[in-house]
């Protein structure tokens, strides 16, 4: 709880369920999430919920817990349009990763293209999933360009737009200040 109150802190995650690597029992997951959410709810900090393979079971417990109250981002969104509008509808953002840049990724590509551009972030998961061109290789945050390209593309908007739309939506969702514009010198 002391780690949560420390300045800087500005989200409660990655939590979640994997039902897909299945590390930990999914009695001991769940309950684990359970507490988790508790304690993110007592730090008022939005949440970064990790979900793979464990849809109905994720969308269960934030209903449960009212974590619409709280927000927070789908990490590395995996589902499809039906479980992206359930989560819309939690009022949660989505946050898009390089698998949207792979060329079987059409799902992934429908909830891209359906998603408004007004509850989208994107994030690279790095060292994972590094978006094509870069598939296969070590991904890093420079890397993060090509999703937001392949975005710009689905949604037929410039990248400029993507650019913007989504790192408002990162500062109002983690309540981020604006950046410090540096003061240029005339020599």
């Amino acid at each position: 709880m002391a780690l949560g109150r420390e300045p800087g802190v500005i989200a409660y995650g990655e939590i979640g369920l994997d039902f897909y690597r299945n590390y930990q029992p999914r009695s001991t997951q769940i309950s684990c999430l359970r507490e988790q959410l508790e304690l993110a709810r007592q730090l008022g900090l939005p949440l970064i919920i990790h979900d793979r393979e464990a849809h109905e079971d994720v969308l269960e417990i934030l209903r449960e817990h009212k974590a619409w109250e709280m927000g927070g981002t789908m990490h590395c969104f995996s589902g499809d349009w039906t479980f992206a509008r359930k989560c819309l509808d939690l009022g949660f953002c989505l946050s898009i990763a390089g698998p949207v840049t792979f060329a079987k990724s059409i799902s992934l590509q429908e909830v891209a293209r359906n998603c408004p551009l007004d509850r989208l972030l994107l994030e690279t998961d790095a060292p994972f999933l590094a978006p094509v061109p870069r598939r296969g290789k070590r991904n890093e945050p420079a890397y993060l360009i090509h999703t937001a390209e392949k975005i710009a593309s689905i949604k037929k908007t410039d990248l400029a737009e993507v650019a913007r739309q989504t790192t408002l939506n990162a500062r109002e969702l983690f309540k981020l200040p604006e950046p410090v514009k540096r003061r240029t010198r005339n020599h």
